[in-house]
């Protein structure tokens, strides 16, 4: 039987009860679930959690937005972090920064001790999994840090990759152009490219809405330079794969243009994991296109990796 996925969380909603980490790259949005928390105590009750922590990292161009309908259904499970990654959502787009996976791999790691949590699990998408192949290759030294990870449609390995005509001409040298004449028109009508199942005209609002919070459609240009480094980086971040400590799980949409099936196969061929799970009728938006098939995936995989 299906996990029941209630109704969607409003951007509002979703930034009137988030906070600030004051880092040194900039300031970052995050939310938590309870809504302040100190590691594993909650100052809403004054007492432990027995839930783990849950670690969401979201994809480009969107923001930990993304998770909302994901959310109140996780926070029976586990005590939840989510942030706007640099450059995204409702942080700081600094036009200086370089927008490194090092450095919001960073931010991760720094806002997590900032919270005072020492282990946690990660559900990522997209440029997310980036991020967490990284978390992945510094956990090898740190045994016991990252506890599971569960990856939705991403560019895990170059080769499979297969960029937006946009993406293309994001990392072209007329990229700082193509991201000036980005329009709310053109920003949506990619969505349409990418997932099986239409997403709500609010919510690709709602998107670019964040998109243009602090003028972030000016730095895509430069946000999209992790296709580059996923180049770069190959070998460490297709090793922390192959690692499989900790329990990994694939949980992806079939019909993404992108990173679909056939990014499926090469991940059966390169990495022996029993955990795939692959959803026909979804995108590259599985979360937000099939929240419950996400989320039961999520579930089955976490108590299958735990006993």
């Amino acid at each position: 039987m299906s996990n029941s996925v209630p109704a969607k969380i409003s951007l509002e909603q979703w930034q009137a009860s988030g906070h600030y980490f004051n880092h040194k790259y900039g300031d970052i949005f995050y939310r938590t679930h309870p809504s302040i928390f100190i590691g594993s105590k909650s100052k809403e009750q004054n007492q432990p959690s027995e839930k783990p922590v849950l670690l969401l990292i979201h994809g480009f161009p969107t923001s930990s937005w993304d998770w909302h309908k994901l959310w109140f259904p996780l926070s029976e499970h586990y005590q939840l972090v989510a942030a706007d990654m640099l450059g995204f959502g409702f942080s700081d787009k600094p036009k200086s920064s370089d927008y490194r996976i090092g450095e919001q791999a960073d931010i991760q790691e720094d806002l997590l001790q900032h919270l005072g949590i020492s282990s946690y699990h990660i559900l990522a998408h997209d440029y997310g999994d980036t991020v967490t192949q990284e978390l992945l290759a510094r956990n090898i030294k740190r045994l016991g840090t990252i506890k599971s990870v569960a990856l939705l449609n991403g560019g895990l390995f170059p080769e499979t990759h297969q960029p937006l005509l946009v993406q293309k001409l994001l990392l072209s040298p007329i990229g700082s152009i193509v991201s000036r004449l980005m329009t709310e028109k053109k920003f949506q009508s990619s969505f349409d490219t990418i997932c099986k199942q239409p997403i709500g005209v609010d919510e690709l609002a709602g998107f670019w809405q964040q998109v243009q919070y602090n003028q972030g459609q000016k730095i895509f240009h430069k946000l999209i330079r992790y296709i580059s480094e996923r180049r770069l980086h190959r070998e460490r971040w297709v090793s922390a794969l192959q690692h499989l400590s900790p329990p990994i799980a694939l949980i992806n949409g079939s019909a993404d243009p992108i990173s679909g099936a056939h990014m499926v196969s090469r991940y059966r061929e390169l990495v022996r994991n029993e955990y795939i799970y692959e959803i026909p009728d979804a995108g590259h938006y599985p979360q937000m296109e099939t929240p419950s098939r996400v989320l039961d995936a999520f579930l089955a995989f976490e108590k299958d990796c735990s006993e």
